[in-house]
């Protein structure tokens, strides 16, 4: 069996930068078998799979370990394929997820995705995780299902060297790390080797948890960031009531073909 596939680079407006995530469209759904399987050969930090219900569409996400509730920079890149690859005649898509229904519009050039709110709590985090940043114990750490460390300044996140095998055993899908930014509002990395991903070039989802900090710590609803992997990435995050709009632009790499036995 052989099925379409597509690879975009999300959050950027050019090629080689932005976050990639491959993309498969699907007529009906695969074993999860089939769809990890897919996802550890294309071994980028998300594949993305969709199947059409009525007039949204159903997707899932894979990193090449594990299925995960939320990935913004791969509903970004299927919002792009399904706009631009596949001619979707309307300007708002709805994708059913795991995290409940997620509309993206397109503004122009520009995606608009709309995510519910993650508020994190603060807490006590372990030694092991400064261990393995290499930084200091610092009282500024939140946390929901990922841990969020505030630094003081961008040259200090810039310079995060962590040991990622130490990391790993940090009990979290994955640690955002962010601080006020030079030429924006907020910067940040993301480091995830606990779902297969040892660094994102660009973390949607770690954004609907920044978002809300950053919103409430310089008093402003409409925010500009930027994550400083290698590779980079600009988001444009506003905090709407309990949901946060985060947008960006995406472009095609790849059209091919896979073969599915």
């Amino acid at each position: 069996m052989s099925l379409p596939i597509y690879q975009v680079d999300a959050f950027t407006s050019e090629l080689f930068a932005g976050n990639p995530a491959a993309v498969v469209p699907l007529d009906e759904w695969l074993s999860d078998e089939q769809m990890q399987n897919i996802a550890a050969e294309n071994n980028l930090s998300e594949t993305a799979f969709f199947v059409k219900e009525g007039e949204s569409y159903r997707l899932r996400w894979f990193t090449p370990t594990v299925e995960v509730d939320l990935c913004g920079h791969a509903t970004l890149a299927t919002a792009h394929v399904l706009f631009e690859e596949l001619g979707y005649p309307e300007d708002e898509l709805v994708f059913k997820t795991r995290s409940g229904l997620l509309n993206v519009g397109k503004s122009g050039n520009r995606l608009l995705m709309n995510f519910p709110a993650d508020h994190m709590e603060k807490v006590e985090a372990p030694d092991v995780m400064f261990q393995a940043l290499g930084i200091p114990k610092t009282p500024e750490v939140y946390k929901s299902d990922d841990y969020m460390v505030v630094l003081n300044s961008e040259e200090e996140v810039a310079a995060l060297n962590p040991d990622i095998k130490m990391l790993s055993e940090v009990e979290a899908r994955g640690i955002i790390v962010t601080a006020p930014g030079d030429e924006v509002d907020f910067v940040s990395r993301f480091f995830a080797p606990q779902s297969g991903v040892d660094e994102d070039p660009v973390t949607g989802s770690a954004h609907t948890k920044s978002t809300p900090y950053w919103s409430k710590k310089l008093s402003k609803d409409r925010l500009n960031a930027r994550q400083i992997s290698k590779r980079g990435g600009d988001l444009i995050c506003e905090m709407k009531g309990d949901r946060v709009e985060i947008s960006g632009f995406a472009i095609t790499y790849l059209k091919g073909e896979i073969t599915v036995g």
